[in-house]
């Protein structure tokens, strides 16, 4: 077994480091705009599954009590950052990004 000598090692660890940022290059390249169109997408389903569950914290009722009852298990890890979400304040610049053209 051959041992790495400093100057092997420091060439070593330099060639990783070149292939980690081409690999994040790439990345950024081909597929972060449908990650985060994904994760944009997710996030709206959430919103609207916490709707549909807990609409009537907010005076909108959608589900009967029982249903929503059942559902708690799955939606009380979200239900404090949905609260958050709802009452933070809007701004035009927070919809700027879902308009085309607009950068």
């Amino acid at each position: 077994m051959t041992t790495l000598t400093t100057g092997n090692r420091k060439l070593a660890t330099r060639l990783r480091d070149i292939c980690r940022a081409a690999r994040e290059v790439l990345y950024g390249m081909t597929t972060f705009e449908w990650k985060r169109g994904l994760d944009r997408q997710r996030a709206e389903v959430e919103q609207l599954f916490m709707l549909v569950t807990f609409g009537e914290l907010i005076g909108l009722p959608i589900l009967p009590p029982y249903y929503t009852l059942r559902l708690l298990p799955y939606a009380l890890p979200m239900l404090r950052s949905w609260k958050r979400g709802l009452a933070r304040e809007r701004d035009w610049s927070d919809l700027a990004e879902l308009v085309e053209g607009v950068d």
